[in-house]
């Protein structure tokens, strides 16, 4: 199996503030602009893998961080 370099993101306009969930670990965090949402994924990323074996979880060690914006389509 071949370990994952990267940890994918998703962020998407929530009720009142950007959501940003990730697709690869159980992490889902806010922020009201999308500084704060890149940050905060960050922060709970780095605190969920911390202590853990990445390899266990799939993943290189150091992995990055990449995130898919999502917008409403114009009409």
């Amino acid at each position: 199996m071949a370990l994952k370099r990267n940890v994918y993101v998703r962020v998407f306009m929530g009720e009142h503030h950007y959501v940003a969930e990730c697709l690869d670990l159980p992490v889902v965090t806010q922020g009201a602009t999308l500084d704060d949402v890149a940050r905060n994924i960050q922060e709970a990323v780095g605190l969920h893998l911390e202590g853990e074996n990445l390899g266990e979880l799939g993943f290189q060690p150091n992995p990055g961080i990449v995130i898919t914006l999502e917008l409403e389509a114009v009409a």
